[in-house]
């Protein structure tokens, strides 16, 4: 399980970076949300379910990266890079533009590492914090989303762009940015948070405590 979550995680982290971004429009925004989406809720979580327990968890022995303190620390990446001309810069340098999706990264596994990995001693009292940091991670998305989907006017570049072959309006393309991380992003998150919660939960019954007492 394990394996395979990090064989698929990495493999889709390979077609965004080697495969979307160098071959896509990348000033589309919709495109880069696309490639922002999959990597923070898609590859992230599948390679952190796959590094987890292993000597590459570095949630382990890092007391200080509790899920929350590592939702703030998602909310500050994803927010700042969504800043106009933070995004001009990634549009316009190859570098900022591999800095960015580093840093994505980055956040997406400390995140997700927090909640579902670290030592074995608090585990549940780290999945009760997870609930709440994805949860709180998924109201920041639905926010933001929702913010560049009903702007009135166009927050990243005036021209026409082209995504997946679909020329569309920069006000288009930022609408259809905005659903991507509102139907990708704060879906995922919310979906990780009520898993969670479901563990916690199932985790209290007495059935598990009694086996947990065997």
């Amino acid at each position: 399980m394990r394996k395979a979550a990090l064989v698929f995680g990495l493999g889709l982290l390979f077609l965004l970076w080697a495969v979307l971004l160098p071959l896509a429009d990348r000033s589309s925004f919709s495109v880069h949300m696309v490639a922002h989406m999959g990597v923070v809720a898609g590859a992230a979580p599948l390679i952190a379910i796959g590094l987890s327990g292993t000597r590459f968890d570095f949630a382990v022995g890092r007391g200080w990266l509790t899920p929350l303190i590592a939702s703030l620390i998602e909310l500050v990446a994803v927010w700042a890079w969504h800043v106009p001309a933070m995004r001009a810069l990634s549009e316009s340098s190859v570098f900022f533009a591999a800095a960015e999706q580093v840093v994505f990264l980055g956040a997406g596994l400390a995140l997700w590492l927090s909640c579902l990995g670290g030592a074995a001693t608090g585990r549940e009292e780290r999945r009760l914090s997870g609930t709440v940091g994805l949860l709180f991670t998924s109201m920041h998305m639905t926010l933001l989303g929702a913010l560049l989907s009903l702007s009135p006017r166009p927050l990243y570049g005036e021209g026409e762009v082209t995504c997946f072959g679909v020329t569309l309006t920069a006000a288009a393309d930022q609408q259809a940015g905005g659903v991507v991380m509102l139907l990708v992003g704060a879906a995922v998150y919310l979906a990780g948070g009520v898993a969670l919660l479901a563990q916690t939960l199932n985790s209290g019954t007495p059935g598990s405590l009694e086996r947990s007492g065997r």
